[in-house]
């Protein structure tokens, strides 16, 4: 599994969002400017965001785009499996294990379902809201 850009990018505009979500619509533009991110490639990072009703967006003066919901109802997660074409760490969990013809013999399909069961727990507990404190993932262990 190896994050793209256009997911690490999409965490960068909902912290971004949130971080300011008290100015109202946020332009395009100032987002861009701000992360240093290229604003063509910002649209169809923010496009992929109002589809998936993350983000509302308002055009004409005064328009940009602002959060549908406050920052602790977004995961990590749902942002990145929004945004990545997959977060499996082999093909046969992607796919679904049912459609591996050596599923019956496979001496390590639990230890991917369960990788994949790791990464994505942790992914679905830290939120925006998270992000926006400085979360420190070193500090959550749990014995």
């Amino acid at each position: 599994m190896l994050i793209s850009t256009k997911g690490r990018y999409a965490l960068r505009v909902m912290i971004d969002l949130a971080e300011h979500q008290s100015e109202g619509f946020i332009p395009l533009k100032l987002i861009a400017d701000r992360q240093g991110i290229s604003e063509k490639y910002l649209e169809s990072i923010i496009k992929l965001l109002v589809k998936a009703k993350l983000l509302n967006g308002l055009r004409g003066k005064g328009g940009g785009y602002r959060l549908t919901k406050t920052p602790d109802q977004y995961t990590v997660g749902e942002i990145l499996r929004l945004t990545e074409e997959s977060l499996a760490p082999v093909a046969c969990i992607e796919q679904g294990p049912e459609s591996c013809p050596r599923m019956a013999e496979c001496r390590t399909l639990s230890v991917w379902q369960g990788l994949d069961r790791v990464i994505n727990d942790y992914l679905d507990q830290i939120t925006v809201a998270d992000l926006t404190q400085g979360y420190d993932p070193g500090n959550n262990y749990v014995i």
